[in-house]
């Protein structure tokens, strides 16, 4: 059967524990900073638009950022950001399929009479998980996960 109609969501929370961190800290927010140790596990948006990449060494990341913010990971707090978001995922549809702890693929064919438009559903996503738990995520749109 070949799909006609995108109805694969594919969703992406954003510099996932950058993201998280800034959540749970206010002093974080609107600040260069990552998650990591000796490498950058995960940079927030206004760390990359200094050049810091995931993985890079911290020495380099400090090269291109030198009032770079580090702070050590928090993996229960992510893995419960993570079950939160997820829970919206499986609210939406009974069909998901977890890529990582911040991703997933999320098949929504056959609910457009009962929800909505694969479009709509992607933008109730993205404001439910904002509003809900203070995360950003992209959601892209396609007939195929490839």
């Amino acid at each position: 059967m070949r799909l006609t109609t995108a109805s694969i969501l594919h969703a992406d929370l954003d510099a996932f524990y950058a993201s998280v961190e800034q959540r749970d800290n206010p002093k974080l927010r609107g600040k260069a900073m990552s998650v990591g140790g000796d490498i950058v596990l995960a940079a927030s948006y206004e760390a990359r638009a200094m050049g810091v990449k995931t993985p890079m060494n911290i020495r380099t990341a400090r090269r291109y950022c030198p009032d770079l913010i580090t702070v050590e990971p928090r993996m229960h707090a992510y893995s419960q950001a993570s079950h939160e978001v997820f829970e919206i995922f499986d609210d939406t549809s009974p069909l998901v399929e977890a890529i990582s702890i911040d991703e997933a693929f999320i098949d929504v064919g056959g609910l457009q009479k009962l929800i909505g438009s694969p479009a709509s559903i992607a933008t109730t996503l993205r404001k439910r998980v904002l509003e809900e738990f203070g995360l950003p995520i992209s959601v892209g749109i396609a007939r195929t996960k490839s």
